[in-house]
């Protein structure tokens, strides 16, 4: 492949995000799909629907992840969830700032981007102040105290951290076998266990939402396994995934490419910053959502009610920044993109941000009882 047919390949990868990113912010908006939204519907009202659309949507991605990793489409092996080091104490910590976050500032970083496009100025607040806290996370101030901590207690797992690649090894399968066999396996019990609710089957977003953000993940891996996957780059003559921040493949995630974003807009001019997956994601989803809400006519803008609920909203973001940094993933990043690899570390981040969302709600009461 020449540099023209490369750059030509690296705007039809962009293109493609975006459609895709597109979707997934107009099924949000249209059928509310929301992480810390379907945890509340139960806590507090005891509805499961909304929760059974989530895990409806992990099991479609992950079966999607595994029919094209076990089809050898894409390789299982090149995500960013594989790597065999558990950084447990990361993944729990993280994900239970960022769960405690989120309840605050109204939503996790997905949702906030679909608030955006809504009209909600509360959610452009959210947007930079967790962006901020993201890029520091990630370089600055907030990243050396995540190295020089959590991201220390970790351990091994061989060959890979994931749930397919362990039973391959200890039982001796072929890894396609595995990928099929328990991918597939371990997903349609998600997605059986999500249908068993006569609430759930009566009620098309429910079905909309959950089947349709779900193949908007899997349809992402595709763009960046297949569609974005070159042998060998005409410069470098190696293997590279097409407009990825990691160098390897991704999904949707919506935590550093906020940061990611900024730092896009902040050094426009600069010919070295160029448009990444991530950051299309984040303007997709943004246009996805907005143009869903002009079309239906509910396009609002929403500001905040007062002094307390906009420290709220900025703690939260703060919290959700340096959590979904340092667990490496907010609830769409680790809790759908992560957790259809089966990743351990994916599922480690995912019961953090629920034991941190459980926590905020508390908190939430608390602040309710004492006024």
């Amino acid at each position: 492949m020449d540099a023209n047919a490369f750059q030509s390949l690296h705007t039809t990868v962009l293109w493609a995000v975006f459609a895709v990113a597109a979707i997934f912010g107009a099924l949000a908006q249209r059928t509310h799909f929301c992480t810390m939204g379907a945890l509340s519907d139960l806590v507090n009202m005891g509805d499961s629907t909304r929760l059974r659309m989530w895990v409806m949507a992990i099991g479609v991605a992950m079966v999607g992840f595994h029919v094209l990793a076990g089809l050898g489409v894409i390789d299982a092996s090149k995500t960013i969830y594989f790597g065999g080091r558990i950084i447990w104490a990361s993944a729990l910590v993280g994900g239970a700032l960022f769960g405690f976050g989120m309840v605050l500032g109204s939503g996790c970083g997905s949702k906030t981007l679909v608030r955006l496009g809504g009209g909600s100025l509360k959610a452009l607040v959210v947007f930079f102040v967790m962006g901020f806290a993201a890029y520091a996370t990630l370089r600055g101030i907030t990243a050396v105290l995540r190295d020089r901590t959590v991201d220390r207690v970790a351990f091994e797992m061989r060959p890979g951290s994931t749930l397919p690649a362990w039973l391959a090894q200890q039982l001796g399968w072929p890894a396609e076998t595995a990928l099929l066999v328990v991918g597939c396996g371990v997903g349609l019990a998600l997605m059986a266990w999500a249908a068993a609710s006569a609430d759930f089957r009566r009620s098309a977003d429910a079905w909309l939402g959950g089947v349709g953000v779900g193949l908007t993940v899997v349809a992402m891996w595709a763009v960046s396994g297949w569609l974005g996957f070159v042998p060998e780059h005409p410069e470098t003559l190696e293997p590279v995934f097409v407009a990825t921040q990691s160098g390897r493949m991704e999904a949707l995630t919506f935590t550093a490419p906020l940061a990611y974003t900024i730092d896009w807009l902040i050094y426009f001019s600069d010919a070295n910053k160029v448009l990444t997956l991530g950051v299309v994601s984040v303007l997709g989803v943004v246009a996805g959502s907005a143009a869903w809400a002009l079309a239906t006519r509910s396009f609002r803008w929403e500001g905040f009610a007062g002094t307390r609920d906009t420290a709220l909203h900025i703690v939260g973001a703060l919290c959700m920044g340096v959590g979904g940094v340092t667990a490496m993933g907010c609830t769409i990043g680790q809790g759908l993109s992560g957790v259809s690899t089966l990743s351990l570390t994916s599922v480690l981040a995912l019961l953090g941000i629920v034991a941190g969302a459980l926590a905020g709600f508390r908190f939430q009461i608390w602040l309710l009882e004492r006024d």
